[in-house]
């Protein structure tokens, strides 16, 4: 693949960055990255630390485009979308709706799973209940229903007599409803979607330390390994590549999206793939995937940040 960026639109870029979100510092490394990036690809760039009253703290700046390099709830769950979409300044990735929809992973479980996306079982269940007994037999997961990056989600597994009693502690911060979910064996595959053609498909490797893919194996230097392409058969990744881009239609995307999956190819296990969630603002830290996926496909990081910002629009 090669960079096929429009003619440049845009001059100056103000890179959102940071965040009130439990994914802040994560944002904060992204955010500086493409901004770097940006610059060596010739824009004039302002990085901006998003707060609460991030329309006084754009106004005076006036910026072509809005970069949003921001994660998790209030950067990416359709709210500084729709400040910007007030505003009028074209922005990154997807819009409010679909921002919102893929955010709340309950209501993009069904979104795909009438587009005929595979996912796991589940319910949502309040704080409450998950942590007073086991709502799903063991082995199940539990996740927040807003939030990224795996905060705080919990695999509970057949030796796990309790719940995890970590849901009870006072100062929790991702919020009162769970997802529970059938806990599927096998791989992790990740796919990404840039614009309307899939990128190749990702196996990750959690440290045996970490036991899966979880916030620190995500961020943390060797917290894993990613295999590219995934040694997996061509009819399997094909099918991930296909679901991708599935998913990324069926909620509205725009610009980059991430698709995260299970296969479970264990002896005697289902041999199907289950689409995870959709992350329509990955992260494009030095450790992330989407960065991967374009570099193996022949774009350098300036020119996937490029073809991002050229891309921006409102309306999405």
């Amino acid at each position: 693949m090669s960079a096929s960026n429009p003619a440049r639109r845009f001059n100056h870029v103000v890179v959102l960055m940071g965040g009130l979100s439990a994914e802040r510092e994560v944002s904060l490394d992204s955010g500086k990255a493409c901004a770097e990036a940006l610059e060596s690809a010739g824009y004039r760039v302002t990085r901006v630390d998003a707060g609460r009253e991030l329309a006084d703290q754009l106004r005076p700046i006036r910026p072509d485009v809005c970069f949003n390099a921001l994660h998790g709830r209030w950067g990416e769950d359709g709210c500084v979308q729709g400040v910007l979409e007030l505003l009028g300044i074209p922005y990154t990735h997807s819009g409010v709706l679909a921002s919102a929809l893929a955010m709340h992973k309950e209501r993009a479980k069904e979104v795909m799973r009438a587009a005929g996306v595979p996912v796991a079982e589940g319910k949502v269940v309040s704080r409450t209940e998950a942590a007073r007994a086991h709502v799903l037999a063991r082995p199940y997961v539990l996740k927040p229903v807003t939030e990224g990056s795996s905060v705080g989600v919990f695999i509970i597994r057949e030796d796990h007599r309790h719940p995890p009693q970590e849901l009870t502690d006072p100062g929790w911060t991702h919020g009162d409803e769970l997802l529970a979910e059938r806990f599927i064996p096998g791989r992790e595959l990740t796919c990404a979607v840039m614009g309307d053609r899939t990128l190749g498909v990702i196996e990750i490797v959690p440290a045996a330390t970490l036991g899966f893919y979880n916030y620190e194996s995500k961020y943390a230097p060797g917290g894993s390994r990613h295999l590219l392409p995934a040694p997996i058969s061509s009819n399997v990744y094909e099918l991930v590549q296909k679901l991708t881009l599935m998913a990324h239609k069926a909620l509205g995307c725009r610009g980059v999206s991430r698709a995260d999956f299970r296969f479970d190819d264990t002896p005697g296990g289902s041999g199907q793939v289950y689409c995870l969630e959709v992350n329509t603002q990955p992260g494009m830290t030095q450790t992330s995937l989407v960065p991967e996926l374009a570099a193996h496909a022949g774009l350098s990081f300036a020119e996937l940040v490029s073809w991002m910002v050229e891309e921006a629009s409102c309306n999405r």
